[in-house]
């Protein structure tokens, strides 16, 4: 989107001095965030599995007016999980938002799905997800009587073939985050899910199928894919003080592909020219 576009979006300075927890900060919808973020005056901590991916957006970061610093991290292992937010807790003294990017599915047939696989989808999509939320609360949110989380999920919502483990994991997480949202209130806690459609990261247009990357667009009725930083700059308003009464909501963010499938109005009703068809004009 370029430096010129990303400027005149946000005052310089808005997230200075706030402290922000990014899991999956090493690549994607994740480092982009990170960078926003950081671009804005913010403290971010990073974590992830990779220390390689973490340590390219440092480099990335290390201009920007904020801060970046990284922690290899498991989300799926409470220990761990405890002791990262204890180290953040010992450095910076406070968090004020959470962003839960961390995540993971493989694209497979329903009846391919072994035990243990769609195990593991859920396991970093949920409970991945509950630890790294509930350590933020108890270590941070809740002694200082304030904070936001911010958890990525999927759209569209109407049923993804193919992905059937971490559309029911995601489900979850949106449901979690809801729930929360009035249990913690009484502590000035905020919790929102952010429900992304498909964008042009690294993992899609490397990692999928070709022909799901080069046909997807077709799908979204704007006609394209999301561009990283239109998700970055959605959470980076919502970890604001613009953002202090979004709460408990899911907000989709895929170019309408929640609400129909490809382009309005269809070409078997239009044609190719906008015009409808010979035989429904006589």
């Amino acid at each position: 989107m370029g430096e010129s576009v990303r400027s005149r979006i946000f005052r310089d300075g808005l997230l200075a001095g706030k402290v922000v927890v990014i899991s999956g900060a090493g690549s994607g919808l994740g480092r982009e965030t990170a960078l926003e973020m950081v671009r804005l005056g913010a403290n971010v901590v990073g974590c992830g599995r990779r220390t390689e991916p973490l340590e390219e957006t440092r480099e990335l970061a290390a201009k920007l007016p904020g801060t970046f610093e990284h922690h290899s991290l498991d989300i799926r292992d409470d220990g761990l999980v405890d002791g990262f937010f204890d180290q953040v807790m010992e450095s910076h003294g406070r968090i004020d938002t959470l962003v839960n990017n961390a995540g993971g599915q493989f694209l497979s047939p329903a009846e391919a799905i072994s035990p243990k696989g769609f195990r593991t989808v859920i396991e970093l999509n949920i409970t991945g997800t509950w630890l790294m939320t509930h350590a933020a609360a108890t270590k941070a949110f809740i002694p200082q009587e304030s904070g936001a989380v911010l958890s990525v999920t999927l759209s569209p919502h109407n049923g993804m073939p193919g992905m059937v483990h971490s559309g029911a994991a995601r489900a979850a997480v949106e449901n979690m985050m809801k729930t929360l949202s009035t249990e913690w209130s009484r502590f000035g806690i905020r919790t929102c899910a952010i429900a992304a459609g498909q964008f042009a990261t690294d993992t899609f247009v490397n990692k999928y199928p070709k022909e799901i990357v080069e046909s997807v667009h077709k799908t979204i009725p704007m006609g394209r894919v999301g561009e990283s930083e239109e998700m970055a700059w959605l959470l980076t308003f919502l970890a604001s003080d613009a953002g202090a009464f979004h709460s408990g909501s899911v907000i989709t963010l895929d170019g309408a592909r929640d609400n129909w499938f490809g382009p309005w109005p269809p070409q078997a009703i239009v044609g190719e020219n906008g015009e409808p068809p010979a035989e429904e004009r006589r």
